[in-house]
């Protein structure tokens, strides 16, 4: 065997979503943010068009980003929509959390690969992140409201007209233990097809 498959096993099946309302305060540096990334732009990409991008924030830029967000969210939920909880907590995560990494997808300007794709590709580079998060002792969180699929978000973020915002990956250290999970067995979603 070419590499240890129990680590990576158990890499994998200790991966978990830790929302940043249960991050300490402890900050996540740049070097390990640049690894993660670095491990992320090594997913599996159809054509090699490494669709892919990520905008950093750290600091007082994540201030200004969840400001920003709460702003569309309230923009983007008029009346009865609007839940003053969520646009409480978009707020309160400017002043919490220490690293958000904003996921975007290039679309291939000659779309020789289908939409889809490009989206699977981020997705996987997605993966990627959480796992490598995962062997740091670093918790990650993806989160997709829906206006960030909105004309708003993508200039906003300065984004081509057919380039996506995909969400927001959090980034921090968990203060809880880190939670446990399961899965279905393998034998509830899978089909055999052998002659």
């Amino acid at each position: 065997m070419k590499y240890n498959l129990s680590e990576i096993t158990e890499v994998i099946q200790n991966r978990r979503s830790i929302a940043p309302e249960n991050y300490s305060s402890r900050k996540v540096h740049r070097e390990i943010v640049a690894n993660v990334l670095s491990n992320a732009i090594w997913a599996p990409t159809h054509g090699m068009t490494q669709p892919w991008r990520f905008k950093v924030y750290q600091g007082k830029k994540v201030t200004e980003l969840m400001n920003y967000l709460a702003s569309l969210y309230e923009q983007k939920n008029p009346g009865e929509a609007f839940s003053a909880r969520k646009f409480e907590k978009i707020k309160k995560r400017g002043e919490t959390v220490s690293t958000v990494v904003v996921l975007c997808m290039a679309r291939d300007p000659e779309e020789k690969i289908p939409e889809v794709e490009e989206i699977e590709a981020v997705a996987c580079a997605v993966q990627n992140m959480y796992l490598t998060c995962t062997a740091y002792g670093i918790g990650g969180f993806w989160s997709s409201p829906r206006f960030i699929y909105s004309d708003e978000m993508r200039e906003y973020l300065d984004l081509g007209e057919k380039d996506r915002c995909l969400g927001l990956f959090y980034m921090g250290y968990p203060e809880i233990d880190w939670p446990k999970s399961h899965r279905k067995p393998l034998e509830y979603v899978t089909e055999w097809h052998v002659e």
